[in-house]
């Protein structure tokens, strides 16, 4: 545990150059954490936010989506999240993005999917402690801000090299670590395992940031008390909840609940969100891109199972932004229609 965590102090997480407000972080997400869910996280007061997975060779040969994965116009700080298993491409992919407004750079070492770890990137690299080392410094003598690393345990339990890839990336240059308390082969089963992190924090000096199973402030203290970390970062409990990580970061400052916005707060959350995708992609691609955020959103507001079906079917736009703010507020809606 860290001196100011011993002395009862909340410790602010410094990044290179970058001092975050507060210690909760909203995951890269592929497919999920897109602008507008980062916007919205960072407004209701999430210290730090990550873009989408950026794959490296898909992006630099001008892949349209791995382009919106990598915009950040109005966040204040835009960190982005690269993968990838070719130097070159990373240091290129990551030039780039920092040219274009990027302060942090974060480099995936912990995708477990199949695709990403066949094609030897994500947590395939913690089988290759060299070349990830190699990634690592490349990305790092490549751009002028910090770059950062996420990383699991370790491929499987008999492989629990997170300690030792966190101490290669802090020599490499690496300003945090994030480790996600599973193993690849595990995936998402089981629970995520906050004391295992403990030892990669006891490696290193630079800020480690704990991830996994994070939902509720009871989770986020004890993941910083299990683990030693300097802070928690928050995944798929914000899917239809993006003020859940400020809420976090809020409740971790203060030593009491998590204080939620409003219903009508949240209402107005989640039809900003369905604006922007509707907006960025059209109305045929965002409806159906917005569809896992619609349920999530009608999840979290207790909504019945009909009006979710119909809010997930749904091909209108002006009909989808009808149904939506009736999962909040059916009144409300009524008189808006």
């Amino acid at each position: 545990m860290s001196n100011a965590q011993n002395l009862g102090v909340s410790p602010t997480i410094q990044i290179g150059t970058i001092r975050l407000e507060g210690r909760a972080m909203l995951a890269p997400m592929s497919g999920v954490s897109d602008l507008a869910m980062r916007r919205i996280a960072r407004r209701f007061g999430a210290a730090l936010v990550f873009s989408e997975m950026v794959a490296a060779e898909t992006f630099l040969h001008g892949d349209a989506e791995a382009s919106v994965r990598a915009e950040g116009e109005g966040l204040a700080p835009h960190a982005v999240q690269v993968v990838g298993c070719d130097a070159g491409a990373l240091a290129e992919t990551a030039r780039r993005v920092v040219d274009a407004g990027a302060v942090l750079v974060d480099i995936n070492m912990g995708c477990p999917s199949r695709r990403v770890s066949g094609a030897l990137a994500g947590a395939a690299l913690m089988r290759d402690l060299d070349n990830a080392e190699r990634l690592i410094t490349t990305v790092v003598e490549a751009v002028s801000v910090p770059v950062t690393v996420k990383m699991r345990l370790g491929w499987d339990d008999t492989s629990l090299n997170a300690p030792e890839l966190a101490r290669r990336a802090e020599q490499a240059g690496a300003q945090m670590a994030t480790v996600h308390g599973r193993t690849r082969s595990q995936f998402y089963d089981g629970h995520a395992d906050w004391a295992a992190v403990r030892a990669v924090v006891s490696s290193v000096r630079i800020p480690v940031v704990v991830n996994g199973d994070c939902a509720t402030a009871e989770d986020a203290r004890a993941m910083l008390t299990l683990s030693g970390a300097a802070g928690v970062m928050i995944g798929r409990a914000a899917v239809g909840a993006p003020w859940l990580v400020g809420a976090l970061s809020r409740a971790l400052d203060a030593g009491g609940p998590a204080r939620e916005p409003s219903q009508e707060e949240r209402r107005e959350a989640a039809l900003e969100h369905l604006d922007w995708l509707v907006g960025k992609l059209g109305p045929r691609a965002g409806l159906r891109h917005a569809r896992k955020h619609l349920a999530a959103y009608a999840d979290q507001a207790g909504t019945d199972a009909t009006l979710r079906r119909k809010l997930v079917t749904s091909e209108d736009v002006l009909e989808t932004r009808r149904l939506l703010a009736c999962a909040f507020d059916c009144d409300w809606a009524r008189q808006a229609a």
